[in-house]
């Protein structure tokens, strides 16, 4: 069963762009995700990380001033060094939780020299996860293509 990592922010004014309607910023939105995300990876490898890639950021719908944002963050896939992290963000409406946002970031593990560091394979216990992991698959044959990790 795979080890989910949380987080929730108010959307104070400070995260806010500056439009009428005070909507959360992407940007800092993207800046939650990459801590949740390092948080999971982290976890799972046990020691220090860094971002190598934001493979896919989708917005689905904006989050508003004093809203909760909710984020839930777990590896999909590992390398040898290399992870992948799945971040989904919502805002809570009423009691439920609305997806406002995926993103799917590439963390590296390191050593107390900041070398890459070797990671634990995952293993995927059942059809999500098996599907999850195949998808991550894909996504890293389309970022080698391209030139990327």
């Amino acid at each position: 069963m795979r080890e989910v990592s949380t987080s929730a922010q108010i959307v104070l004014s400070q995260h806010c762009n500056g439009n009428a309607i005070p909507r959360l910023f992407g940007g800092q939105l993207m800046a939650w995700i990459d801590v949740i995300g390092a948080v999971a990876a982290r976890r799972y490898a046990g020691k220090a990380v860094t971002t190598a890639c934001i493979d896919y950021l989708g917005f689905l719908r904006p989050a508003y001033l004093n809203d909760i944002v909710v984020q839930e963050a777990w590896v999909t896939w590992t390398g040898n060094t290399s992870m992948e992290v799945r971040v989904d963000s919502f805002v809570e409406v009423e009691g439920r939780k609305e997806l406002i946002n995926t993103a799917y970031v590439v963390y590296v593990a390191l050593d107390d020299d900041e070398k890459p560091a070797k990671v634990k394979p995952l293993n995927p216990q059942n059809e999500e996860e098996e599907a999850e992991y195949a998808a991550a698959v894909e996504r890293k044959i389309v970022r080698m293509q391209m030139g990327g990790r």
